[in-house]
């Protein structure tokens, strides 16, 4: 074999590699056997994307599904004045864009990444579809991780409909810094990349109220708070002062 030959035959051997070693990060994927992750490994296409970027818009046709492997995105939807709403974070290790799977045809939604660059892969729908059709148990895996998702948007609603602008503060707090945050002795760190204006999009209030809140839980020794980072100082507090 020629030595530029075998060295782009070793790059790709190293990259179907490092493709593998992601999928196995993914709990959806350890329903697929070793010849099926190679299979998916095969089909993948590296993306990435600088700090703010539209990954997909409205109108756009849904052909792909993506992995995110690094970086932030956020799911969201605006009203005909302009006005965002945030509908989902997501971090490393999960799926976005998957309305591909069931039936949606062009995108209704805005995928943008946050505050960093974004590294992802994008799979064509029709490939990972000839997966699925083969793999009962990673059907039933997707199906499980639409209804996830499905519950979280109807317990959003619920919180919009039934709790107060600080509430619905509060509880995104507690309930990001759970998922996402770091235990500092007593305490919790999470480090994120939002603005108070993301907050604001994703509970459904103002910046200028997600400020007030914000003090007002610093006042209250409940939470520190610089750019980047939230510092929960008592996890039970803060869940009783979402109530």
């Amino acid at each position: 074999m020629h030595q530029f030959e075998f060295a782009q035959h070793k790059y790709a051997i190293m990259d179907n590699t490092g493709k593998i070693n992601l999928l196995e990060q993914f709990d959806l994927f350890d329903a697929l056997t070793d010849q099926e992750k190679v299979r998916l490994s095969e089909v993948m296409e590296f993306r990435k994307k600088p700090r703010y970027s539209i990954i997909y818009q409205p109108g756009e046709k849904s052909e792909h599904i993506y992995l995110l492997a690094k970086g932030s995105i956020k799911i969201s939807t605006h009203n005909g004045e302009g006005k965002e709403v945030i509908k989902q974070l997501i971090h490393p290790e999960a799926i976005f864009g998957e309305l591909a799977l069931v039936g949606e045809s062009q995108r209704n939604e805005t995928a943008q990444s946050l505050k960093e660059e974004v590294h992802y892969y994008t799979i064509r729908v029709a490939d990972f579809q000839r997966i699925l059709s083969q793999n009962p148990v990673l059907s039933q895996r997707v199906l499980f991780l639409f209804g996830q998702r499905m519950m979280a948007a109807e317990n959003k609603l619920e919180n919009l409909i039934f709790k107060d602008a600080r509430s619905r503060i509060v509880n995104f707090l507690y309930e990001v810094v759970s998922e996402r945050g770091r235990r500092v002795g007593y305490e919790m760190l999470l480090k994120h990349s939002l603005t108070h204006q993301d907050i604001a999009n994703i509970t459904c209030t103002s910046r200028q109220t997600v400020t007030l809140v914000l003090n007002e839980l610093r006042k209250e020794n409940l939470i520190y708070f610089n750019r980047g980072r939230i510092l929960v100082r008592d996890m039970e507090n803060l869940r009783l002062s979402a109530a």
